[in-house]
C-alpha cells in the first residue's frame, strides 16, 4: 500500500510523529495531527521507543491514527528478542498499521549496552523477521551522509540492497540538509539496483536551535552559509524566518530532484511543519 503511493505521478506528502511523554504532549500531539491532516497527507508515521521505553505509547497512538490514514509504525531491534518482535509485528497488524519501518535504533541513554543485549542486532535481520511473519510492507532508512558506523557510501548502498533482497519495498533517509548528498545516494542506489522508492526525511528549521542540536547528535552535516546567515539573525524570529526559507527551497530542491516525495519530521507540531508542507507542495499554496 505505501509503496505504491510512492509510485504516482505527484509526490507523496508525509509526517512523522512521536509518542507524546505527558498530558501536555498528548494535547499537542494531537492538535498537530488535526492540523496536519487538514492538508490531506498521503500517510503518517510514528516513532518507536528502544528497550520498551515508549512502545505501549506508541502502539496506542499508531492505533488511532491508523483509524484516520494509512500510518506507518516503527520497528527496532534494540534489546529485541525475536519473540518480542513477533509478537510487536502482531500487535502492530491488530492495531490495522499499514507498514512497518525497520530500523536498528539507538541504545537508550540508560543503557547504553542494549544493542548487544538483545537477540537481533540489524535491521536487515528485523526485515527478515517483518517478511517471515506478516504481509505488511516493511520499509528501512537510507542515509544521505553515511550510516554513523559505515566506512564509505557504498557499503551503505550495499546494505540497502540486502535489505531490498530481504523484502524492503520503501525507505526513508535519516536527516539531512544537503541536496547533493540525497542526489548522490540515489544514483549509487540505482547503478547497484537498488530500485526502492527513496523518501527524503526532512526537518523545518522552526526551533533553530533544537534542529540544530539535532543534527549536531545525528551527525548531519549544517551548510556553512546557512549557520553563518543564523548566526547574523538579530533575534530568534528572524532566525526562524532564515531557517524556514532555507527549509522551503531545500524541500523543493529535493522533488526538482525527482524525490518521490518528502516525510517531514513534524516533531508533534503543526505550524513549521504545515509551512514547509505548503512552501513545497504547489498543490497545497493558498
Amino acid at each position: 500500500m505505501i509503496a505504491e503511493l510512492m509510485t504516482k505521478s505527484e509526490p507523496t506528502l508525509s509526517f512523522e510523529f512521536f509518542p507524546p511523554k505527558d498530558d501536555s504532549g498528548e494535547a499537542a500531539l494531537w492538535s498537530s495531527f488535526d492540523s496536519l491532516l487538514e492538508l490531506s497527507p498521503d500517510f503518517v508515521s510514528v516513532t518507536y521507543g528502544a528497550g520498551g521505553s515508549n512502545q505501549a505509547k506508541s502502539l496506542a497512538v499508531l492505533t488511532k491514527m491508523a483509524t484516520r490514514i494509512p500510518t506507518i509504525g516503527h520497528l527496532t531491534c534494540v534489546g529485541a528478542t525475536f519473540a518480542s518482535t513477533r509478537a510487536t509485528i502482531e500487535a502492530f497488524e491488530n492495531a490495522g498499521v499499514a507498514a512497518i519501518l525497520a530500523i536498528r535504533g539507538d541504545a537508550p541513554r540508560d543503557n547504553p549496552d542494549a544493542l548487544s543485549q538483545g537477540e537481533l542486532k540489524t535491521a536487515l535481520e528485523l526485515v527478515e523477521q517483518v517478511t517471515a511473519h506478516s504481509e505488511m510492507e516493511v520499509g528501512v532508512a537510507a542515509f544521505p551522509e553515511l550510516h554513523p558506523e559505515s566506512p564509505s557510501l557504498a557499503h551503505d548502498v550495499k546494505v540497502l540492497k540486502l535489505k531490498q533482497e530481504a523484502g524492503a519495498k520503501y525507505a526513508f533517509t535519516q536527516l539531512f540538509f544537503h541536496v547533493e548528498a540525497y542526489t548522490a545516494l540515489v544514483a549509487a542506489a540505482r547503478a547497484a539496483d537498488v530500485t526502492i522508492p527513496i523518501i527524503p526525511g526532512v526537518m523545518p528549521i522552526g526551533n533553530v536551535k533544537g534542529v540544530l542540536r539535532m543534527a549536531e547528535l545525528s551527525g548531519a552535516s549544517v551548510p556553512h552559509d546557512l549557520l553563518i546567515r543564523l548566526e547574523g539573525a538579530t533575534d530568534d524570529e528572524n532566525a526562524k524566518d532564515i531557517g524556514m526559507a532555507f527549509s522551503i527551497e531545500f524541500a523543493k530542491a529535493l522533488l526538482a530532484a525527482g524525490a518521490p516525495g518528502l516525510h517531514i519530521f513534524s516533531l508533534n507540531h503543526h505550524r513549521a511543519a504545515e509551512e514547509l508542507a505548503r512552501g513545497a507542495f504547489s498543490r497545497l499554496s493558498r
